[in-house]
């Protein structure tokens, strides 16, 4: 069994690869069962929580039977962690053979949730943002930010990626990293202003308060919501859902558990049947991204245990 850290991850992995890696997986299929989630009670301190995210599948690319393999992220959700200096959510993802079961990969989980994340956000960009899309908005300087900036610059066209954070220094530093890299990052001191410019905006916060308002959204414009993850976080307000057609990663997924998508169903701002497609639409043709260049869209991502699959095979095949 290969142990694969998260360097390792980075060397077998490309932007658009993966994209298109997803793009695949999408259109064929998994089987993902719900998600497990324990809560972890602790006689001292807040509770930790426990997630399993299983999948599988039986087919390769061509849809030929292999024997396939089975997958599972392993989560643990600790709040108490800040206050060692250590990561709140840590993860694993073990890798099975399809057939006997063998253990063949236990992959870095936070590193492959990273990658597969940001990439189903530019796989989502590669049906709903605008051909000439050329700025980027990224708002939220938390560890997705710079995978977020690099996986849109690998579907479209970006000529300026602009960093938003309320601690205006822990946007710069994103920004002078991936400058190092090669990309045109800066930091964004006024968010409005910045909303107004963007040819898409990325958003990866854990905010109860609405930060993308849809009334400055310019025309043509695509929102990539990443960041929310229960019912209650929310990262863009009633106008930016009333104004754009609306995407999801899953159905089941976006609306149980994204607040984004929650909220507005609850409150009758969004109707069901105004969720256009999610990604196993798009990817199979069965339903259509952006119509004009200048309709607004709208994605929302909670994350599927798909993802982790295929990201998870394609890093053991490529390293193997």
């Amino acid at each position: 069994m290969l142990t694969i850290s998260a360097e390792e991850v980075d060397r077998a992995l490309t932007f658009p690869g993966l994209v298109e890696t997803l793009r695949t997986a999408f259109r064929e299929g998994a089987v993902q069962p719900v998600r497990h989630h324990h809560g972890v009670e602790r006689p001292d301190g807040a509770a930790s929580t426990l997630l399993l995210m299983p999948a599988w599948t039986d087919f390769n690319a061509a849809g030929t039977s292999v024997g396939g393999h089975i997958g599972v992220k392993i989560v643990t959700v600790s709040p108490d962690n800040n206050a060692i200096g250590k990561p709140a959510v840590m993860g694993l993802y073990l890798l099975l053979d399809g057939v006997t079961g063998e253990p063949q990969a236990l992959i870095d989980g936070q590193r492959l949730t990273q990658w597969r994340t940001t990439c189903a956000s530019a796989l989502a960009a590669s049906y709903l943002a605008r051909k000439d899309a050329s700025r980027l908005l990224v708002i939220g300087a938390g560890a997705l930010s710079p995978f977020l900036a690099k996986a849109h610059s690998a579907v479209r066209p970006i000529t300026s990626i602009r960093i938003w954070n309320r601690t205006p220094a822990n946007a710069e530093k994103v920004a002078a990293a991936l400058r190092a890299e090669g990309l045109p990052a800066t930091a964004a001191g006024d968010l409005d202003a910045e909303l107004a410019e963007a040819d898409i905006v990325a958003s990866a916060t854990i905010s109860n308060t609405p930060l993308v308002k849809g009334a400055l959204l310019k025309p043509g414009a695509h929102v990539d919501l990443v960041g929310g993850f229960t019912p209650t976080m929310r990262e863009s307000d009633d106008d930016a859902i009333a104004r754009a057609r609306v995407y999801v990663d899953t159905r089941a997924g976006a609306t149980k558990e994204a607040g984004d998508i929650v909220q507005p169903l609850a409150s009758g701002v969004l109707k069901p049947e105004a969720i256009v497609a999610d990604l196993h639409e798009l990817a199979r043709g069965e339903k259509k991204g952006r119509q004009s260049d200048s309709e607004i869209t709208l994605f929302k991502s909670v994350g599927a245990a798909l993802e982790d699959l295929a990201a998870g095979i394609a890093v053991y095949k490529a390293l193997k």
